[in-house]
């Protein structure tokens, strides 16, 4: 159990440094723009863009760090309780080559085809589809 609450721990470790390099999410609008007044010069729409879109990037890339780090942060305390490496689902051990893949999983692979499946068969119809109207 020590191999594993290390190998937790360094994956916590390394998520939290990405994390911490990640910064706060990209450049500030204004910073493209040169500042603020009649004298300030706009950066040309395409530079917008691009930064638009680098700092949606990085708020999503952002956002999956911090999920991964709450999952394995959660993985810590299932091992303290006992509960490491049990589906969650059917309280049936969860292959050890699951886990080491993904030391943070709380189902097994069964389990999980199945939650994939029910959740696939519960989405709506044509969501994101262009096919709406609206009136």
């Amino acid at each position: 159990m020590d191999e594993i609450r290390t190998r937790l721990e360094r994956e916590l470790n390394f998520t939290v440094g990405r994390l911490r390099q990640s910064g706060g999410g990209g450049l500030a609008l204004d910073d493209a723009m040169g500042g603020v007044g009649e004298s300030a010069t706009l950066a040309d729409e395409g530079d917008l863009v691009r930064l638009n879109a680098d700092r949606e990037m990085s708020f999503a890339t952002r956002s999956l760090l911090v999920e991964r780090a709450n999952r394995i942060a959660e993985a810590l305390d299932r091992l303290r309780e006992g509960e490491y490496g049990v589906c969650q689902e059917c309280r049936e051990p969860i292959a050890p080559a699951r886990l080491r893949a993904m030391p943070e999983v709380t189902t097994c692979v069964r389990c999980q085809d199945l939650l994939e499946r029910t959740q696939r068969r519960l989405e709506p119809a044509g969501v994101g589809s262009d096919d709406e109207t609206e009136d």
